[in-house]
C-alpha cells in the first residue's frame, strides 16, 4: 500500500513562482506537478526539494530521508547538472552545518546577468540576495569562484549527475523503493542535439547503467519540463514555469505514475 511518497529536487519541483509560494520563506508549493501527483491518491506527501541544489544534493537528500522516514514512491525531477554539492567546514548557515549547492549564478561572472533576469520579480530577487548573503557569510562564495573559474566542465558535471543517479536508483532497488524519475532541463543527456552518451566508452556504460524504464520524458530526445513549458508557451515567473505548466504535467507525468503502480501491483487508497 503506498501511504507516503517523498519528492525531491530543485526549486522546480519545490515549486519557487508558483502562486502559493512567491515569497521567500513559504513552504514547498502544493501547487507542483508533485504534489499534484500525490493529490490523485489518499497519501502523506514528503516534498524535501531545494532552489538552487544540484543531483548529488538531490540524490544525497532522497537518501537520508528514505532512512528515518517510512517511505513507499519516490518521485524525482533531476535538475541542472552545471550544480555542484561539497562538503564544507562546519557552517551555521549551511545545510545541515555542513553542505553547500553551488551554481554557475554564485559566482562574480554571473551575478550581473542573475540581476537581470531577476529584475520582474522582487520575490526571486530576495531570494537571490538572501542566498549571496549567505554564501558570503560561509566563504562559499569565493569557493565557486574558484571552482566555476578554473575546474567546472560539462565532462564532469553530467559524469558526477549521472553517477548519482545510477546510485540513488540502485539503493531504491535495493530497499524495494519504487520509483519515477523525471528531468527538468534537456541538458542532463543532450548538447543541443548531440546525446552526452556518444562522448565517449566511459559515458556510453555510464548510461546503459541508467533503468529508463522508470523515467518519464516531455518530448522526443528526453525533454525536460523546462523546455517543454517553453515550447508550449506556458506563463513563466522569471524562471521558472508557473501553475498551469504544473496541472498539466501532473496529467501527463501521472499516467506514468499509474503505469508504474500497475506493472509492480501495488495498491493504493482512493480519496
Amino acid at each position: 500500500m503506498i501511504k507516503n511518497i517523498l519528492s525531491a529536487g530543485c526549486s522546480f519541483t519545490y515549486g519557487h513562482e508558483l502562486s502559493d509560494c512567491n515569497k521567500p520563506g513559504l513552504p514547498p508549493s502544493q501547487k507542483t506537478w508533485a504534489a499534484g501527483i500525490v493529490n490523485k491518491i489518499d497519501a502523506k506527501h514528503l516534498n524535501v526539494s531545494a532552489g538552487g541544489i544540484g543531483n548529488q544534493a538531490i540524490a544525497r537528500k532522497v537518501f537520508q530521508n528514505i532512512n528515518k522516514n517510512q517511505i513507499d514512491f519516490v518521485l524525482v525531477m533531476w535538475t541542472f547538472p552545471s550544480r555542484y554539492d561539497w562538503a564544507m567546514p562546519r557552517h551555521k548557515f549551511l545545510e545541515d552545518t555542513r553542505w553547500a549547492s553551488i551554481t554557475p549564478w554564485d559566482t562574480d561572472t554571473k551575478q550581473l546577468e542573475v540581476y537581470n533576469n531577476l529584475l520582474s520579480s522582487e520575490p526571486q530577487q530576495e531570494i537571490w540576495r538572501k542566498r549571496r548573503e549567505d554564501m558570503a557569510k560561509t566563504g562559499v562564495k569565493e569557493f565557486a569562484n574558484s571552482i566555476y573559474r578554473y575546474a567546472a566542465n560539462q565532462y564532469h558535471e553530467i559524469y558526477l549527475s549521472w553517477k548519482s543517479i545510477t546510485w540513488l536508483q540502485n539503493i531504491l532497488i535495493k530497499k524495494n523503493i519504487p520509483f519515477l524519475f523525471t528531468l527538468a532541463d534537456n541538458s542532463l543527456f543532450y548538447n543541443d542535439l548531440k546525446p552526452h552518451a556518444e562522448i565517449d566508452e566511459l559515458m556510453t556504460c555510464l548510461h546503459d547503467e541508467i533503468d529508463f524504464s522508470n523515467w518519464y520524458y516531455f518530448g522526443e530526445r528526453q525533454m525536460g519540463f523546462n523546455q517543454w513549458a517553453m515550447l508550449n508557451e506556458y506563463p513563466r515567473g522569471t524562471t521558472h514555469p508557473l501553475d498551469k505548466a504544473h496541472q498539466d504535467a501532473v496529467q501527463l507525468i501521472g499516467k506514468k505514475f499509474f503505469k508504474i503502480l500497475k506493472n509492480k501491483k501495488l495498491t493504493i487508497k482512493e480519496k
